[in-house]
């Protein structure tokens, strides 16, 4: 399902948009008057809201509809078949079909079933190959027993026709099938040693028989088991803050991530939070900190030594949240990597430490790898990918969990804040990688 918000001067004009963007079968999940966003916001009027949504069509699917529909036109085709040669055998024999009208069916009767009611019938197959795929990749989840349930019946051959045929034909569609996924991964940047590992495993997994959605199935778990779950950001233990350190290159977004967490963890989650950062090296990189923390109304520091970092940690120990911003630079200064480890081990134990690596979805896999690397020397930690919305291709998401085998925490989307963030969510994930939108 692809759910958009839109805002308009009211209700129609934010529908009008919604139904450009989606279409016309779309679904309103809900409708909110919002506040104009700065500058100047207190000179404009209120604004519509408008949250949407519309059922995506996965491209497995329509392959599957398109055999599904190719197996009845068969079936209805060989139907016709059998009933004109029954029915020109002996006028006898049509006695059999007036059985029709006493409410016994029988394959001589096919002018009992109406066109729309064998059209019907089409439909309400296709609906639950529709259902069976929607659930599977909504929850992984599938009895053979609801496959065996959802997939139509195998054409019937003549007794004529040699058995090796139709035995090699689904091996074709399913090498074709499994083709399609690999090129798909492919197209969506995941690097070809995952990409070869996880066709190889749907294809080890298959048996004689399986339907096109069972490989898809193995391929969407695998990758759902893959990416895992991460733990996200630690509950206060009652003893202290939990100081939570974000990490990373410059120009992927730490500064906006961290008022992004800061923002949802004082506004929606009602925390005590207190901003710090130890990155003196940009120009006006604690001011724009220093404004977000004033728009927040919490406490905000300066740090320039490990002494000073202790000093502030003891004085907000009746905050829930530290956090603690770092500077920006290359993976590749060593003294700076040296700097921030040394600001880590200076905190003492009674203090919960959590550390957060923000990255770039943006960022080539080659060089994710060498971040990933150098600062996997300075602490353990969870991902943060920011820049979604940047880029067309995902792969590298899942390139560097299996690389880092560090969990993904959080995704950020944009610079509003602090609506562009939230908590990493894998199935929406593969499904994109797979071919969805």
């Amino acid at each position: 399902m692809i759910i958009k918000k839109f805002v308009g001067k009211n209700e129609e004009e934010a529908t009008s948009l919604a139904k450009k963007d989606l279409g016309e079968n779309l679904v309103i999940m809900n409708v909110r008057k919002v506040k104009a966003k700065p500058p100047f916001a207190f000179l404009k009027s209120k604004r519509v809201e408008v949250t949407a949504a519309i059922e995506e069509e996965d491209p497995a699917m329509v392959r599957i509809r398109k055999i599904a529909r190719a197996q009845d036109s068969a079936q209805t085709k060989n139907s016709a078949q059998a009933s004109a040669s029954v029915t020109s055998k002996a006028p006898g024999d049509t006695a059999a079909a007036t059985s029709a009208s006493s409410g016994v069916t029988t394959p001589l009767s096919s002018a009992s079933v109406s066109p729309d009611e064998k059209s019907k019938s089409i439909e309400e197959k296709l609906d639950n190959l529709q259902n069976m795929l929607e659930k599977k990749l909504g929850n992984g989840q599938e009895t053979k027993e609801e496959i065996k349930k959802a997939a139509p019946a195998p054409e019937a051959k003549p007794s004529s026709e040699p058995a090796a045929p139709a035995a090699q034909e689904p091996d074709r569609e399913t090498s074709r099938f499994l083709r399609l996924l690999y090129n798909t991964m492919i197209d969506n940047d995941i690097d070809e040693k995952y990409v070869n590992e996880l066709v190889s495993n749907a294809d080890k997994a298959g048996k004689p028989g399986a339907k096109l959605d069972h490989y898809l199935s193995a391929v969407y778990q695998k990758m759902i088991l893959r990416f895992g779950k991460a733990e996200g950001i630690s509950e206060p233990a009652g003893k202290g803050p939990v100081v939570i350190f974000f990490i990373g290159p410059t120009g992927v977004g730490k500064t906006t991530t961290i008022a992004k967490v800061a923002s949802s963890l004082s506004v929606n989650d009602k925390k005590k939070v207190a901003l710090l950062t130890t990155d003196t090296y940009r120009i006006a990189a604690a001011d724009q900190l220093r404004t977000y923390a004033s728009i927040l109304e919490v406490p905000f520091r300066v740090i320039y030594s490990e002494d000073e970092l202790l000093i502030a940690c003891d004085d907000f120990r009746d905050c829930d949240y530290i956090l603690v911003d770092t500077a920006g630079h290359s993976h590749k200064s060593e003294e700076l990597l040296a700097r921030q480890r040394a600001y880590m081990a200076c905190l003492p134990e009674t203090f919960t430490k959590q550390c957060f690596l923000v990255v770039s979805a943006t960022t080539k896999y080659k060089d994710l790898k060498k971040i990933v690397d150098n600062y996997k020397t300075v602490s353990e930690f969870q991902l943060i990918f920011t820049k979604l919305d940047e880029t067309s291709t995902l792969g590298s998401l899942y390139n560097i969990r299996c690389y880092s085998e560090s969990p993904i925490a959080f995704v950020t989307c944009g610079q509003n804040v602090p609506d562009d963030i939230e908590t990493f969510n894998a199935q929406r994930i593969v499904k994109q990688l797979l071919g969805g939108e």
